[in-house]
């Protein structure tokens, strides 16, 4: 690929977020996805579980985050996190399934040239830095930053797919409960 339709692949990226961040505004001032979603009690549940499902990506969580919060104001925020982290686990295995290897494939690509690879060799190795890797992909698939990072470290670990998706919903559900409970206070 070349360095043109690089520049390309990243306005178009660019232009996804702002225009998601616009949309999340648009939500906001107008209030219209919220009385949809909350005009029956089944498209709240059914609201929240599709919410979450977007609260994964980097070009989809703004809009998101303003859904969540405001069906966390409408409602009990426990069934907002609950059905939100539970499809956020569908938004993340699919990003899982992506990056997963690919993560790890590049970051071993760097480390097999000679000199400071051989003490990067080292650090991966040891139990604290598996942790503390482990540790901050969990926050980062809490936070409202994009999952791709957090699942990129999380990838890289070589994690078996149950086992993460106890991890996104456990780290998804504290944070769409972060948000819920943000929502509440405004």
């Amino acid at each position: 690929m070349n360095t043109h339709n690089n520049k390309n692949f990243l306005m178009q990226d660019i232009m996804l977020i702002v225009l998601s961040v616009i949309f999340a505004v648009v939500l906001v001032k107008t209030d219209l996805l919220i009385k949809i979603l909350t005009s029956t009690r089944e498209l709240e549940f059914l609201g929240s579980f599709i919410s979450g499902i977007f609260f994964t990506s980097i070009f989809t969580t703004a809009p998101a985050i303003v859904t969540l919060g405001e069906l966390a104001r409408a409602n009990s925020i426990a069934s907002v996190a609950i059905l939100g982290a539970m499809g956020a686990i569908i938004g993340d295995l699919i990003i899982f399934r992506f990056i997963r290897d690919r993560f790890s494939e590049h970051l071993m690509e760097l480390v097999k040239h000679q000199g400071i690879g051989k003490r990067i060799k080292v650090l991966l190795k040891l139990r604290l830095f598996r942790w503390l890797t482990f540790l901050t992909g969990g926050l980062i698939i809490a936070s409202p930053l994009p999952d791709e990072l957090g699942i990129g470290l999380l990838g890289f670990l070589k994690i078996k797919t149950p086992r993460f998706i106890l991890i996104s919903f456990l780290f998804n559900f504290i944070g769409i409960l972060l948000i819920g409970l943000i929502a509440k206070t405004l």
